[in-house]
């Protein structure tokens, strides 16, 4: 294997990558041709990934299973169904895409995971992770419906089957002994020990057709001698759970085996050549190093997850001059969930009852030192978001304080359990949502686009929005000393750069800011209440029109007296979010309107009832008309 220690900026040469635009190729080759076309494919995903930006680590730990996968199976019409799909970079190079990758996450170009609609080789569209093997076993069990002889693979990565959604489905598959192949790439975490020649061994002689003949004709030869069949079964049993975590697996219907160094083609070409021609479940455990190849991120597996494009040498800006400190620039803005990260600090120094909980985005949503300051009180509990909601509800029902900080695209994973275990209890939770709105390259599977319209209607929720940063960190304090269901829900990235306070004094529940006021005239017809993140275009277009810009602060409660008094004062309101239209932030002015029976008209301004692509937030907020200019021209629109 040929290792790397930079990224390349020019385009590497890759001649055999460069032969073929389809899969097929891949089929008449040998392990040799396997293993250059390996090397090509690392150096051209370590180059495009440069250009373009992007998932990095998890790519280069499965290049050589992509080529391996798509070697043994006949794809697309064999189903491979990659989980979450940041590991699906080289196999979107692989299948027809290796140009277009130069494009991946860009507006207009590749999307960031496996999407249906973009190749037949994508079988399955993914971004939230775990989905993989209830899909596959969807698609298995058509295809044996159906009389068709198609094969179909689901590859999971280690962190995806901490998510009981993972472990429901296999117990499904082992029960209807479906045609499925499980494939746990295993970078790395503490599923078992690292490989060695022993397993590497036993795996290669589970996986044989000498083993696998021997076993069945020694079940019909001892089933004829009593107590010998289940004293071979268990002898085989506990020789495999010495040396691998089979026992698991095989309990649940699998024919484990494994596990396996995942990056030795041959290994991995025979495995997976024997097990596509068994039938019923089967399980096969590869060992991978995530950034396998680059090495600096095998040394930063966290800090490679991904990574920002290279700047070119030409776009690259002089070194400043020196200044004097009178010159030099402020500190950078903090982002928001560094607002959020400082916050649970200090509160938690504040009160002892505080329990930070977090569905494994420590790193994302700011808990480092939170873990490391009070790891006693710090829970990661893994791609699990239904389980992290309902251990807060367990916490506060003893009396303490916790603080469940998620993805707004992940919280829904989780909204059976807010609704029941949280808010049917009036339970003292507080929810710190991350991602709300839109988050950008990642596209409609991670937009936060529902939060408002999911959260609004469940009894007993209060809901802040923050304009900037400052009320982040005073939303936060309202809401933890809430009695009962609170959500914080800020944007991705930075915000206009207030002032934070180091106090914890919290802001007013249900009361809304009044930042421009107008009164008097033609031109003062109209009021704009803005909600949260888009109060910063509401600043510009209020004074480009000359209308009144209310910050509305809370959605759940709204501000009563400020909405119906803007509604007094004005003919038109204009609602602002970065949020669905429907049953948003603007359908709540609406319903107070009318249940107080005020008739004015109303302009609801939110995302298009539609899944907004990927782009860069500015580009997408132009696209759904959510920016100065666009707000501007709907307002304009509407005035007679």
């Amino acid at each position: 294997m040929k290792l790397f220690d930079e990224i390349p900026r020019e385009r590497p040469a890759t001649p055999m990558l460069d032969s073929f635009d389809h899969p097929a190729a891949l089929r008449a080759m040998n392990t040799a041709q396997l293993a250059q076309l390996a090397d090509e494919l690392r150096a051209y995903l370590l180059y495009s990934v440069g250009v373009s930006g992007g998932h990095f680590g998890a790519g280069l730990g499965v290049v050589e299973l992509s080529v391996a996968l798509h070697h043994v199976f006949n794809t697309p019409q064999d189903r491979l169904v990659w989980d979450v799909g940041h590991q699906a970079y080289p196999h979107k190079v692989l299948t027809g895409r290796r140009d277009a990758m130069l494009s991946i996450r860009q507006h207009g170009g590749l999307a960031a995971f496996p999407r249906r609609a973009e190749s037949a080789y994508d079988t399955f569209g993914v971004g939230h992770s775990s989905t993989s093997i209830s899909a596959a076993l969807g698609m298995a069990l058509a295809a044996r419906a159906q009389g068709e002889n198609r094969r179909v693979c689901a590859i999971i990565g280690d962190g995806a089957l901490s998510a009981g959604m993972a472990f429901e489905a296999l117990a499904h598959a082992g029960h209807v002994d479906a045609n499925l192949l499980v494939v746990l790439n295993d970078n790395e975490m503490s599923i078992s020990e690292n490989v060695g020649g022993m397993a590497t061994y036993l795996a290669r002689v589970l996986s044989s057709k000498p083993y696998l003949k021997m076993r069945e004709e020694g079940k019909k030869v001892l089933s004829h001698l009593p107590g010998a069949l289940e004293l071979a079964r268990r002898t085989e049993e506990h020789m495999k759970g010495m040396v691998s975590p089979a026992t698991l697996f095989e309990e649940m219907g699998f024919h484990y085996v494994g596990p396996i160094d995942g990056h030795d083609l041959d290994s991995l070409t025979q495995a997976l050549t024997h097990l596509s021609e068994l039938d019923g479940p089967q399980f096969l455990h590869i060992k991978t190093v995530k950034g396998k190849g680059f090495l600096p991120a095998e040394a930063d597996q966290i800090g490679y997850h991904a990574i920002t494009k290279l700047e070119k040498p030409e776009d690259a800006k002089p070194a400043p001059l020196a200044k004097s400190a009178a010159d030099k620039k402020p500190p950078a803005k903090k982002k928001y969930c560094n607002v959020f990260g400082d916050w649970l600090c200090d509160m938690a120094a504040e009160d002892s009852r505080l329990m930070g909980i977090t569905p494994a985005m420590r790193e994302g949503s700011d808990l480092v030192r939170f873990s490391q300051q009070y790891p006693e009180r710090y829970f990661d509990v893994a791609i699990a978001e239904q389980h992290a909601v309902t251990l807060a509800a367990g916490m506060a029902c003893e009396n303490m304080k916790p603080v469940v900080a998620i993805y707004s695209t992940f919280l829904q994973r989780g909204y059976d359990q807010l609704i029941h275990d949280v808010a049917v209890q009036a339970l003292d939770v507080t929810f710190a949502i991350d991602r709300a709105g839109l988050v950008g390259e990642d596209g409609p599977t991670h937009h936060g686009s529902m939060d408002l319209s999911f959260l609004r209607c469940v009894p007993g929720m209060v809901i802040f929005a923050p304009a900037d940063e400052a009320e982040c960190r005073a939303m936060l304090s309202a809401a933890y000393h809430h009695p009962g269901p609170a959500a914080v829900r800020y944007p991705r990235g930075t915000g206009p750069g207030a002032e934070i306070p180091e106090n914890l004094e919290p802001i007013p529940i249900g009361q809304a800011e009044i930042r421009r006021s107008v009164q008097g005239g033609e031109d003062t017809r109209i009021a704009l209440l803005a909600f949260g993140s888009l109060n910063g275009p509401a600043a510009d277009v209020a004074e480009r029109l000359n209308t009144t810009h209310i910050n509305m602060r809370s959605i759940k409660p709204l501000d009563r007296d400020a909405v119906l008094h803007a509604a007094d004062e004005h003919e038109l309101l204009v609602t602002l979010e970065e949020n669905v239209i429907a049953g948003g932030a603007g359908s709540a002015v609406n319903e107070l309107l009318a249940a107080e029976g005020v008739q004015i008209e109303v302009l609801n301004l939110g995302l298009p009832d539609a899944f907004v692509e990927h782009g860069t937030p500015a580009e997408l907020l132009r696209d759904c008309e959510l920016d100065a200019a666009g707000i501007e021209r709907a307002i304009r629109a509407r005035l007679p």
